[in-house]
């Protein structure tokens, strides 16, 4: 099977998002996983819309969103 290449501006599924709690654990949270080699594409920041989150690009090219 072949596995293209995925534009993370698509159609279809492409994100999902987990609350951790606090501020300091989407810190923490996502320095473990640049650390651990995935690819941190925003944050971690406070949005526009008042939300503290990261996205990081999970091994299926999917965006997963750390907020609190």
């Amino acid at each position: 099977m072949s596995d293209i290449s995925k534009d993370l501006a698509r159609t279809g599924y492409i994100h999902i998002a987990f609350s951790v709690g606090s501020k300091e654990r989407v810190d923490s949270l996502t320095a473990q996983l640049q650390t651990d080699g995935y690819e941190v594409v925003s944050g971690p920041r406070t949005t526009g819309d008042g939300y503290y989150e990261s996205c990081v690009v999970g091994i299926e090219g999917n965006q997963i969103e750390i907020t609190i």
